[in-house]
């Protein structure tokens, strides 16, 4: 009698995006990965010999053995909630957990109740009383939608005019619709910014690397803010006490307080936080993984991410995660126009000329179209490379970028220079959504 196959694992990761296309290629080590809807850049087959397939078909339509969803608007809407109703064991928070980054002037009570360090701060429908509490800040100013508005509700300036106007805009919906209609209104900090993804499972936490993103589409942090335009991990000056003090400081507190709201949270819990001169202090939440932040946080884990995130799903997390000592640097390359009014359908260029083994090449806005790949969305692709150093892992980064091209393609040359012992800004407050 012919002894039945061993199951392969099979994981299905919901989106569309960088991040995502990250997610399957370190899950797709150990596991068959199906990604919806997913783009052309992720479909292949690992060098562990695992497929990656992607699909059309919604996920409830999909088999898969653990769920893992990469974007916050889904969670928000409730997907990971009517997955478990259906039985799926799932790698992210249903909507009551999710609220956290669907609504800044929620994430701000909760972590007021916690104790955590953050900005002062208050939430405002309308804008005479927002105005009021603007001008009784000392600048600069930050002013950030309630709602979900992909990384780009958030205006910090050293103008209060702009600032006033801003509030304005936003509360009239005329800039980001329904999202805006309520405002945070913030004092800004100044620091070095640290990204912190925490896995929790409910009751316990274990944090990922740190890293560091670069949120402003210039170089030396000027322009717009955006969805991230490159990354960088690990950061020399936020060891592992470091961090295990930003969990017990800025993370743990918040499980008794969503507890008490019978809130059940299995997923990540990304913090983003400024070391200020008077310590850490938290700018936001978000309820996944961050992107780009995933793209160099993800390559440089060293065990089996699958196997991770269905002891997240499960409520029995008792992994401590590690990773590997190399440096992992992450490039954005966008389209024109981005992040305000990105040109899409522009054909690219030069991937097959990229022929670097440490370099990794993340999809995040391409389509097919004729038999070519196009751009099709703001954040085209996240150039990563892995290295002993972060400067070296830098200089393969913007070597594979320098040799992909589109009309108009758009990076910043500075990513993690200072760390690799340029020159680079002190960070000011930026969104981390």
């Amino acid at each position: 009698m012919t002894a039945a196959p061993p199951h392969v694992v099979r994981v299905c990761v919901v989106g569309s995006g960088g991040r995502e296309h990250a997610l399957a290629a370190v899950l797709g080590r150990t596991a068959d990965v199906v990604v919806t809807p997913g783009n052309p850049g992720m479909a292949g087959t690992t060098p562990e010999g695992h497929t990656i397939t992607v699909t059309a078909e919604p996920p409830e339509a999909i088999e898969a053995d653990l769920y893992v969803i990469g974007p916050e608007a889904p969670l928000v809407d409730g997907l990971a909630d009517r997955l478990r109703a259906a039985g799926r064991r799932v790698f992210g928070p249903g909507a009551d957990g999710a609220r956290i980054e669907g609504s800044k002037a929620f994430m701000k009570e909760l972590l007021a109740e916690a104790g955590v360090p953050t900005a002062r701060f208050g939430s405002f429908d309308e804008v005479g009383p927002a105005l009021d509490f603007l001008r009784s800040l000392p600048g600069p100013w930050v002013v950030k939608t309630d709602g979900l508005a992909a990384g780009k509700g958030v205006l910090v300036t050293d103008s209060l005019a702009e600032a006033e106007a801003d509030v304005a805009a936003k509360l009239s919906g005329s800039s980001f619709g329904d999202a805006g209609r309520t405002v945070v209104v913030e004092e800004g900090l100044i620091g070095e910014e640290c990204s912190l993804l925490v896995l929790c499972d409910g009751t316990r936490l274990a944090p990922l690397a740190p890293a560091r993103d670069f949120k402003r589409v210039g170089d030396g942090d000027t322009g717009p803010n955006t969805g991230g335009m490159g990354s960088y991990s690990p950061l020399a000056e936020v060891d592992d006490a470091l961090v295990d003090r930003l969990v017990d400081e800025a993370v743990a507190p918040l499980l008794p307080v969503l507890a008490a709201r019978g809130i059940d949270y299995r997923g990540v819990l990304y913090a983003g936080l400024m070391l200020t001169d008077s310590g850490p202090k938290v700018l936001e939440f978000n309820v996944r993984f961050g992107d780009p932040e995933t793209q160099v946080v993800l390559p440089r884990y060293d065990g089996d991410l699958t196997a991770l995130l269905a002891e997240v799903a499960d409520g029995r997390l008792t992994t401590r995660p590690r990773f590997v000592d190399d440096a992992a640097v992450c490039v954005v390359a966008a389209a024109p126009g981005y992040p305000e009014v990105p040109r899409t359908g522009d054909p690219i260029d030069g991937l097959d000329a990229v022929d670097d083994p440490a370099v990794r090449i993340f999809h995040a806005g391409t389509r097919m179209d004729g038999g070519r790949l196009v751009t099709a969305g703001g954040r085209v692709l996240g150039i990563t490379a892995l290295a002993p150093t972060v400067a070296e892992a830098r200089r393969r980064a913007y070597a594979a970028t320098e040799r992909i091209s589109w009309p108009g393609m758009v990076h910043r040359t500075d990513i993690a220079e200072r760390a690799a012992g340029g020159a680079a800004p002190t960070h000011r407050e930026e969104t981390v959504g």
